[in-house]
């Protein structure tokens, strides 16, 4: 793709932007120039589930390091493979922007009926028995089942197949709170597929480009890789990446929030795991704020919300939290509960799963 292409697209995708102020073209600067400089090259456009993260320049650097080492970088593992468990992780976090995009992408690389299956949440309707497996696991990931749950695939995989789990349970809650439903333009019902097949097309080409791993790891400072995060250490460029983008995650969230609004996310974290369904925000929500000063229970209501239940996060209460935090604060906070939620998922999958040996490299 390209100049003109990256040049529409991007305008066209702050459109689908809510909650805080897009990035207009050509307005970036620093960082955020150079992530979308980055994205552009090494994707063809600028993703909105990223350039969302605009107001906070770290937290766009840190959501980009994830998805480009995990999901687009070349490595052991193929791109359609990680297609399908981004695709699978979506639809299980109730994600359809994502789902839209990355089906649309597994779509363009392999068969149209597998990617048919994975898109409907029919795991076991997959033709090809090993991405079967993989696809219930990816959709099972955000659950208390996995914990217990071998993985499909060999150790040295696993730092490009949860990593990608990973990067797409924080993205999905993201996108939930950010963005509108769907990708495509509003078109009458009939034209729906014609527009489809032409994602299909674009996404697929877009999706066979593999950028040589690593290039992205000076936008953010090194750090070290947290203990949760272990799944990374067979490869180096994506562990990098998740211990840098853990940083800044964690320095956004410290700015952002109290310790005991952080402390109440993380323990409640500690005992439940995943998205969870329902027609209202959970019903222990009420009592787990019930403890929490008044002043700061409409951040921590957002936390809890944007760890188990993004979608039912309203613009009444964004309003609420706003009147305490600016854009960039907004995307600063909730970038760290939706990691927090991610990262804890990423240990459970991995507490399934043999550590690597130290100092092996896949």
């Amino acid at each position: 793709m390209g100049s003109l292409f990256a040049r529409v697209a991007r305008r066209a995708s702050t459109a689908h932007i809510r909650h805080v102020t897009p990035v207009a073209p050509g307005a970036e600067s620093g960082l955020v120039a150079e992530v979308y400089r980055q994205m552009e090259a090494d994707f063809g456009m600028v993703a909105p589930p990223i350039g969302l993260h605009a107001p906070a320049p770290p937290a766009l650097a840190a959501s980009w390091l994830m998805l480009r080492e995990s999901l687009l970088a070349g490595g052991l593992v193929g791109r359609s493979v990680k297609e399908a468990v981004a695709a699978a992780v979506s639809v299980a976090n109730r994600c359809p922007y994502c789902v839209e995009v990355h089906g649309a992408a597994l779509a363009g690389l392999s068969s149209g009926r597998d990617a048919a299956a994975v898109v409907a949440g029919r795991p076991d309707a997959v033709a090809d028995p090993r991405l079967r497996e993989l696809v219930g696991w990816a959709a099972a990931s955000g659950t208390p089942e996995a914990t217990g749950r071998p993985a499909p695939f060999p150790p040295g995989h696993a730092p490009e197949v949860i990593g990608v789990a990973v990067t797409f349970h924080y993205l999905n809650r993201m996108v939930s709170l950010f963005l509108t439903e769907s990708p495509l333009p509003p078109v009458p019902a009939p034209a729906l597929g014609v527009v489809r097949r032409g994602a299909r097309l674009v996404m697929g080409g877009l999706a066979r480009r593999r950028p040589a791993p690593g290039t992205s790891l000076d936008l953010l400072p090194d750090a070290p890789l947290p203990p949760e995060l272990s799944w990374a250490a067979g490869r180096p460029p994506i562990a990098a990446a998740f211990a840098r983008a853990a940083a800044a995650f964690e320095e956004g969230g410290r700015r952002t929030a109290t310790a005991g609004v952080r402390g109440l996310v993380l323990t409640t974290l500690a005992g439940r795991v995943g998205v969870e369904p329902g027609l209202r925000a959970p019903a222990w929500l009420d009592e787990a704020i019930g403890g929490v000063p008044r002043r700061e229970r409409a951040t921590a209501r957002l936390g809890l919300l944007t760890a188990f239940a993004p979608y039912r996060v309203t613009g009444e209460l964004v309003d609420e939290v706003r009147s305490g935090l600016d854009e960039a604060g907004l995307v600063q906070f909730t970038s760290w509960a939706s990691f927090a939620a991610a990262r804890a998922i990423g240990a459970r999958l991995w507490r399934a799963e043999s550590a690597p040996p130290a100092g092996r490299q896949n």
